[in-house]
């Protein structure tokens, strides 16, 4: 419970800040791993695996950022089936828009911990998710 409550409490100001850009946390999440691959791009479930949290409808997640203009969508001849995803330059500025006030976000959250504090927090919390954790998991 203790757990669930520190996320509730680290989560309201992401949906604060977020919310002010008409995003999800998701939905940045996604437009931060689709920056690291750009100019590529990836495809549908591998952005979907690499989500910090799941999204059993990833599909719907990028409906989202290309009606927004943020992501575009194709599909590679010769195999109708995978739809590739890529970061378009409107994605990439509101990105960068974000970056300053996500760093501050982060600094509100847990900025008063020492960097000690930090790691072990981060070592715990590994150790507490890795036996649930696939392969395809993201790494933190």
């Amino acid at each position: 419970m203790n757990l669930w409550r520190t996320y509730d409490r680290l989560r309201a100001f992401e949906d604060e800040l977020f919310g002010r850009y008409d995003l999800s946390a998701q939905q940045y999440n996604a437009l931060r791993l689709l920056r690291a691959e750009y100019p590529g791009s990836l495809q549908t479930l591998d952005l979907a695996a690499r989500l910090i949290s799941r999204a059993p409808d990833i599909t719907r997640l990028v409906d989202k950022l290309d009606e927004r203009g943020l992501v575009e969508r194709h599909r590679p001849p010769g195999n109708r089936r995978v739809v590739q995803v890529a970061i378009t330059r409107a994605g990439l500025a509101l990105l960068d828009r974000l970056s300053d006030e996500v760093r501050a976000c982060h600094e509100r959250q847990l900025g008063h911990l020492s960097a000690a504090k930090l790691r072990a927090l981060t070592a715990l919390l590994s150790d507490a998710r890795a036996p649930h954790e696939g392969e395809a998991a993201p790494k933190l």
